[in-house]
C-alpha cells in the first residue's frame, strides 16, 4: 500500500533574522513544495530516492536496519546521506515504532521546485518525514537542526501566516492575505545561495537583545498585512530593509546590485542569496534579464 505526504515551500516576506528572537514574521507558503511517497521495497532496509523537478534522480542510497537505529555509529558517507540519516534517527528517537515502519520500504522524495531556489527543500523534507513518522515536525527540526520554524509552519499550511516564537513555542496566525497590488510584485532569483551564519553573528552581536528593534519589525509585519496601496507597501519594505541593514552591518541588495532600479527590492530570508521581492510592472522582466537574472516569477505564479 502506497502512502503519500506533501509539504509546501516557503518565502519569508518580513521578519528575517528577527523571527529567531520572537518578532512577528510574515510567511508565504508557496504553490510548489515536495512530496514523499512510501512503497514496499526490496530488502530489509530503507531504500531512498530523491528526484528533482525535472524527474532526474539526484540522490539515491540504501540504509541498513542497523544504521537506522539511533545508537548505531554513522559510517563515512556524503553530507547529504549523513544529514538524512540523522533526521531519520531523530524521528526514531521521538517515535521508536517508526523504525519498523521504515524497514523494507522504498521512499521517493519528489521536489516540485529547483534545488537552487531556496524555497525549502530541507523544511519540506523534515515536515514530510515527521508526517510519515507520526512525530511533531517542530521538535524534529529543533532536535536535529536549528532555525525559527517558520518554514515548518509554511510547510503545514496553505495560506499566508504570521509566525512568532513565544518562549520557544511556535504561534501561528493564518491570514487572508491577498494584496490588491499583487500584480506589481515579482520574485527574482539571484542565482546564488547564502551562508547566513556570518549575518546571524552580526545580528546577534548588534540587536538580538534590543526589544525596540524586535517591536519595530513586528509593527512593520502587522502594517504589511493591512496596507492596500503599493506606495505604502514599498515604504514599509524600505523601512524593513534599512532596519536589517543596520542590524546586519550589510548593504541593502538594491544598493549593492540594482542601484538604478526604479521600484523597491527587498531581500527574502538570508540576505544576499536566493529570492528577492521586486515591485513594478511586467517591464521589470527585461531589466533583470539584461543583468543576467532569468528566473522572475509573478506573485500569483508562486503564492496561492
Amino acid at each position: 500500500m502506497k502512502e503519500t505526504f506533501r509539504s509546501n515551500g516557503k518565502l519569508l516576506l518580513t521578519g528575517e533574522y528577527a523571527v529567531l528572537d520572537g518578532a512577528l514574521a510574515l510567511g508565504l507558503p508557496t504553490k510548489l513544495g515536495q512530496e514523499l511517497s512510501i512503497e514496499p521495497g526490496s530488502g530489509k532496509g530503507l531504500q531512498w530516492k530523491s528526484v528533482d523537478e525535472e524527474q532526474n534522480v539526484w540522490f539515491e542510497t540504501t540504509f541498513t536496519e542497523v544504521e537506522l537505529k539511533p545508537n548505531a555509529s554513522i559510517s563515512k558517507g556524503s553530507d547529504i546521506r549523513n544529514t538524512l540519516l540523522t533526521l531519520l534517527r531523530e524521528a526514531v528517537n521521538l517515535n521508536p515504532e517508526f523504525l519498523d515502519k521504515m524497514k523494507s520500504s522504498l521512499a521517493t522524495s519528489q521536489l516540485e521546485f529547483s534545488r537552487k531556489w531556496g524555497l525549502g527543500s530541507s523544511s519540506t523534507l523534515i515536515n514530510n518525514i515527521a508526517q510519515w513518522a507520526g512525530v511533531d515536525a517542530f521538535t524534529l527540526l529543533w532536535n536535529g537542526f536549528s532555525g525559527s520554524g517558520y518554514d515548518i509552519a509554511c510547510a503545514q499550511h496553505n495560506q499566508p501566516l504570521i509566525y512568532t516564537l513565544r518562549n520557544k513555542v511556535p504561534e501561528i496566525e493564518l491570514l487572508e492575505y491577498n494584496p490588491p497590488f499583487r500584480k506589481s510584485l515579482f520574485f527574482v532569483h539571484l542565482n546564488r545561495k547564502q551562508n547566513s551564519r556570518a549575518a546571524i553573528s552580526h545580528y546577534r552581536k548588534n540587536v538580538a537583545n534590543q526589544q525596540g528593534f524586535l517591536t519595530q519589525i513586528s509593527e512593520i509585519t502587522r502594517a504589511v498585512t493591512s496596507c492596500s496601496e503599493l506606495s505604502e507597501f514599498e515604504t514599509l519594505m524600505l523601512e524593513h530593509e534599512e532596519l536589517l541593514s543596520d542590524a546586519l552591518q550589510l548593504q541593502r541588495i538594491q544598493d549593492q546590485l540594482f542601484p538604478d532600479f526604479k521600484g523597491v527590492i527587498k531581500s527574502l530570508g538570508a540576505w544576499g542569496g536566493d529570492f528577492v521581492l521586486a515591485t513594478g510592472n511586467e517591464s521589470i522582466r527585461s531589466y533583470f534579464n539584461k543583468k543576467g537574472y532569468q528566473t522572475i516569477l509573478a506573485y500569483d505564479e508562486l503564492i496561492p
